[in-house]
């Protein structure tokens, strides 16, 4: 065992592999942190919370190049074919039944102002493009996310986008000596290019643009991808143990700092360096925990990767998936409504989330045997009809449906 204040063990054992997948405990709990700064941030109750989603993305970066480098490094070579089938197993399922559930939803709740967006939302939804879908259509934000039941997913489209191309750049970039530096360099480069999209675009009026743009967001994954190979890696593991303790909580300070103080899509310097900044500290926080998960146990990484913390960092993805349309049914339309309610929907998405990993997540990605094979595509199929059908059923509201209390229409 290496002494206390000595430099940091190689980083061969960086990514434990468990059943096949890339594991640490502290990157789950950094994932349970981000995701419940999302839940605050929609509640009304932490301004600066959205940038859970920048922490998302790094993650993602992280997480998915490291696997594609080791196949990289085992094979020289990528299945690719295998790696969107892993992506399509790991993200659709759930994505899925929550578009197909939330209209329903919002029928029986009587929401027509939600109903009849969600219905002309869901096919951009279903190809991984929503986001440009709602930029297209000049469909703000940061104010009218409140109509849109599927608002959030503008960040599931833009990892989907990444998913699709980074692999082809990291399978032509990564082959052969000195390929972990090329892919750093390329990653390096996108994420300043990406990031300068972003400050030419988010000067406007409207910064939906610049905020749910794939270019103009792609540096958050692209930070993390560089993080992820062997030149950044190696920078670590020669750091004192020390130091990267010490390094760990103040940057985990400095990210929920930024989300408690940062005051909404207006605060000062936000697209102008702030979330670059943001991105690039998280990035630097996940490599740093990764690579204490290489040697003994750590402060840092046994107080990010606790119980709780870790859990909701498993429950993440369903957790994510769920909350809006939860939010927006259950928390009442004018602001003031009370931490009940919020405590309500929070507790309804946690519940959701819970009952979406054991059902569908679980089991579709382990291939349970009633989602494999022939027994598989019957589920499939199964499941598509049921779909067709209540979507069938569901009547398309009449325009401006839900926008007038007629109730009111006599009263001075």
């Amino acid at each position: 065992m290496a002494p206390v204040a000595g430099p940091m063990k190689p980083l061969a054992g960086l990514v434990k592999p468990v059943a096949g997948r890339a594991h640490i405990a502290a990157l789950d709990g950094l994932r349970g942190l981000a995701v419940v700064a999302v839940l605050l941030f929609h509640a009304g109750y932490l301004r600066g919370g959205f940038l859970g989603v920048d922490l998302f993305f790094v993650l993602s970066g992280f997480l998915i190049t490291g696997l594609l480098l080791d196949e990289l490094g085992r094979r020289d070579r990528l299945n690719l074919a295998a790696f969107w089938g892993r992506r399509a197993r790991r993200l659709l399922p759930a994505l899925a039944v929550v578009t197909v559930s939330a209209p329903p939803l919002a029928w029986a709740c009587a929401r027509p102002d939600l109903l009849a967006p969600a219905l002309r939302d869901a096919p951009w939804v279903a190809v991984q493009g929503v986001n440009w879908h709602y930029i297209a259509e000049r469909i703000g934000y940061w104010n009218a996310s409140g109509t849109r039941l599927f608002a959030h997913l503008w960040s599931i489209g833009v990892e989907w986008q990444f998913y699709l191309v980074w692999p082809l750049v990291v399978a032509l970039a990564g082959r052969g000596a000195g390929g972990p530096r090329r892919v750093a360099l390329v990653a390096v480069a996108g994420a300043i290019a990406s990031f300068v999209v972003m400050v030419r675009l988010g000067v406007a009026v409207d910064p939906t643009r610049a905020y749910e743009g794939t270019d103009t967001r792609a540096f958050a994954l692209l930070l993390g991808a560089a993080a992820a190979t062997t030149p950044v890696r190696n920078v670590v593991a020669a750091l004192p143990r020390v130091a990267v303790e010490v390094l760990c909580g103040v940057l985990l300070c400095g990210l929920a700092a930024s989300w408690a103080l940062t005051d909404g899509e207006r605060a000062p310097g936000l697209f102008q360096g702030g979330m670059f900044a943001h991105s690039l500290a998280g990035a630097a926080l996940i490599v740093l925990l990764a690579g204490l998960a290489g040697g003994p146990g750590s402060l840092m990484g046994r107080v990010v990767g606790s119980a709780v913390p870790r859990r909701l960092g498993e429950l993440s993805y369903g957790l994510y998936l769920w909350h809006w349309p939860i939010f927006l049914l259950v928390l009442p339309r004018e602001p003031g409504g009370g931490a009940g309610r919020a405590v309500a929907a929070i507790g309804l998405s946690l519940l959701a989330a819970v009952v979406s990993k054991a059902a569908v997540e679980d089991p579709v990605r382990r291939r349970a045997p009633w989602a494999t094979g022939r027994r598989g595509w019957a589920a499939l199929t199964v499941a598509a009809l049921l779909a067709a059908g209540v979507w069938a059923a569901i009547p398309w509201p009449q325009p401006g449906a839900g926008t007038v209390d007629v109730s009111r229409l006599g009263q001075p």
